[in-house]
């Protein structure tokens, strides 16, 4: 019924509110440097929990047009660690919800990128909502924010450590965040937090636009499973896998000298 649907509806929303709410603590109580390992590792459990969803579901049909919404989320999560180190946590999950739902409204109810439109039975209040939406997340661009350094001091600092693997002795946490000016930071960092609230809000785009498809008999996609979960696979391979060639990249670009960081295996998981 309607009022079941609703009921679960708003659990499931309380439940991942408080998920995703606190997933990123961890990147404030441990060194993570640059993030890119860090957001590997995540991406990699990311990946494991799919696994044993999928084989749950008895491994539904793969449609790799939903690997496409797992590279966009991966996309937006490369940018996490920078934001936290830039403009904070706080402030920098509140930009990026705000967009993430900004940009998943607008997609769902225009029907951007070929999905159907949702039709809505207060129109007025719909807009209402999304406008205050907008105007918060405005505001939030405002908000002030003193982000505390992650290098300890040197008074802290023991003589003998093993935070990390190829790193500078000099420059514990040689990230390039820590070499920008308070100004920048908040320029970069709030830039960022909306690229990652935008990406966010659209990866799940192409499972949409399949399962919206797949009751059309002439599609390509006509009969594709309606159930979201059936999904959790392909979209989270598309995570791991995008994720592992940036990771990849990285390590190119840092001639096999990527900053791995031991202690932060355990928290990304």
């Amino acid at each position: 019924s309607n009022g079941t649907d609703l009921a679960i509806g708003f659990t499931s929303s309380t439940v991942a509110v408080l998920l995703f709410g606190t997933n990123f603590v961890p990147v404030k109580k441990f060194d993570t440097g640059d993030g890119m390992f860090f957001q590997w590792i995540l991406c990699a459990s990311i990946w494991i929990v799919s696994l044993v969803v999928n084989l749950i579901q008895n491994c539904p049909r793969f449609w790799p047009l939903a690997m496409v919404g797992g590279f966009v989320w991966a996309t937006g999560n490369v940018t996490v660690v920078p934001i936290v180190k830039t403009v904070g946590l706080a402030l920098g999950l509140l930009i990026w919800a705000s967009f993430n739902l900004l940009t998943g409204w607008a997609s769902s109810r225009f029907g951007w990128f070929g999905i159907d439109p949702e039709e809505v039975s207060r129109p007025v209040l719909n807009y209402i909502g999304a406008g205050l939406s907008l105007l918060s997340a405005v505001i939030f661009l405002f908000i002030k924010t003193e982000v505390q350094s992650s290098s300890p001091s040197l008074e802290s600092t023991p003589l003998l450590r093993e935070s990390s693997i190829n790193v500078s002795e000099d420059h514990p946490d040689d990230s390039w965040v820590n070499r920008l000016s308070p100004a920048k930071k908040r320029l970069i960092g709030c830039s960022l937090a909306v690229v990652a609230g935008i990406l966010y809000g659209s990866s799940f785009v192409p499972v949409l636009y399949i399962k919206d498809h797949g009751r059309r008999n002439e599609s390509i996609y006509a009969g594709a499973s309606q159930f979201d979960l059936d999904y959790v696979f392909a979209h989270f391979s598309g995570i791991f896998l995008t994720s592992t060639i940036y990771f990849l990249i990285y390590c190119a670009v840092r001639k096999n000298k990527p900053n791995v960081y031991p202690q932060a295996i355990l928290p990304g998981m």
